[in-house]
């Protein structure tokens, strides 16, 4: 039986959804928890799946581009006017509204890509089956969405 371990996060995220037809299509934010849930088989001379420091550092990078930022479908017709006033902080996303769903997504590729390198920067002898399992982000206390593969 496989071992689960989970590293959460706190963000502020703002975005509206241009394809809402509520009240989601107008500017709004959320404060979010991001979870990143790694399994491993075994565990390694520690006795962990991986030190959590590991996955703050493999998740830095995705965390901080979207605490305070606002997230935009490049589609939109002011996408330009917000990067202009706001530079980075607008995160686009390429003809798609950036739903919590898209947001898990995103930072699970970007946590996978950067797994490996930051376990093996924080332990001697890497854990080979440690994986990324899914990432998990809410929206509000009571609505979540994950993506995993």
């Amino acid at each position: 039986m496989p071992f689960r371990i989970a590293k959460s996060f706190t963000i502020e995220t703002g975005h509206l959804l241009t394809k809402h037809r509520g009240a989601c299509r107008f500017p709004h934010g959320h404060s979010r928890t991001v979870q990143i849930i790694v399994t491993s088989d075994v565990l390694d001379p520690n006795d962990m799946v991986c030190d959590f420091a590991a996955l703050k550092a493999a998740a830095a990078d995705a965390i901080a581009r979207y605490d305070h930022a606002f997230a935009l479908n490049t589609a939109d017709p002011r996408f330009a006017e917000y990067r202009a006033a706001y530079g980075e902080r607008v995160v686009g996303f390429e003809a798609t509204d950036p739903t919590t769903e898209v947001l898990a997504r995103d930072i699970f590729a970007a946590v996978r890509g950067r797994l490996p390198a930051a376990i093996h920067a924080r332990e001697a002898s890497t854990t080979a089956s440690v994986r990324l399992e899914r990432v998990r982000v809410t929206e509000t206390a009571t609505a979540w969405a994950e993506y995993w593969e």
